[in-house]
């Protein structure tokens, strides 16, 4: 495990970002976090992010499903896994996903893993593991 690896926490909760981030220092990550769409995309561009994790139901930037296509669709922050954590079922994002992506004219690949609120800090915190051995950047 990098010590030094950065992970972009998006919610807008500060509940869930303050449990986030101790998870994510707890296993030797650097979080760093952003409450809405203009501030993680501020955050991602500056930071370059080896993993992030987004809500997607957060304000600004219509929502996180726009935040997401934004960041697959960005070729500086396209590459960077994310797992999506969310209070939305995994189903119904796939197809809200699919359906912007036909509304585009372009498909979006599907987030690298997925996980519903509210999250177990142990299988989180295997998730991410998981999701960096995976994407060594």
């Amino acid at each position: 495990m990098v010590k030094n690896k950065k992970i972009l926490i998006v919610d807008d909760e500060t509940d869930m970002i303050i449990f986030v981030s101790t998870v994510v220092e707890t296993i030797g990550y650097k979080p760093i976090a952003a409450h809405d769409g203009s501030d993680a995309i501020k955050k991602a561009k500056k930071s370059t992010p080896d993993l992030i994790i987004l809500d997607i139901m957060i304000p600004k930037i219509e929502d996180g499903i726009r935040i997401y296509f934004h960041f697959k669709s960005n070729i500086k922050l396209s590459g960077i896994p994310i797992i999506i954590l969310s209070a939305i079922a995994e189903k119904t994002f796939i197809h809200l996903i699919r359906r912007l992506g036909a509304q585009e004219g372009r498909q979006i690949s599907l987030p690298n893993a997925y996980m519903e609120k509210p999250p177990d800090a142990v299988e989180l915190s295997r998730l991410i593991k998981n999701t960096l051995l995976w994407f060594k950047r």
